[in-house]
């Protein structure tokens, strides 16, 4: 569940600057609405604020504020998902539908060994090769 709350978080701060950010917001609400009813409505609040900090931070070139932010928002959703775990399937299904290119628990490991003359390529996506 850590790995779904550390992704959850870096992925709705994101979102708070893009145009899905209401639709993001409210979802994210609405998942505490079901688990803790008696804090959705500030955690909308603070999702508003967070967006805001977050505009102002963009404005200003700070880029050290969405990590920061990130983690705050890892933090909060881990709680969540340790006090209530049937709702990391909803945290999940929430993440596909606004982030619908990518998955709520995605890792990649990469690990290469050459020697003597030998190339190693590796990429997290697409590769292109000029020619020789």
């Amino acid at each position: 569940m850590t790995m779904l709350a550390s992704t959850a978080g870096t992925a709705l701060v994101t979102l708070l600057t893009t145009e899905v950010w209401q639709r993001a917001r409210d979802s994210v609400a609405l998942l505490w609405r079901r688990a803790e009813p008696e804090r959705a409505d500030a955690i909308s609040a603070e999702l508003d604020a967070t967006r805001s900090d977050l505009l102002t931070a963009q404005a200003d070139g700070d880029q050290e504020s969405h990590r920061e932010l990130s983690v705050e928002w890892q933090g909060r959703l881990r709680r969540l998902l340790a006090a209530h775990p049937e709702e990391a399937e909803a945290l999940r299904t929430l993440l596909t539908g606004l982030t619908p290119h990518t998955t709520a628990e995605t890792s990649v490991a990469q690990h290469a060994t050459a020697s003597g003359h030998a190339r190693v390529y590796q990429a997290g996506r697409d590769q292109n090769f000029g020619h020789r």
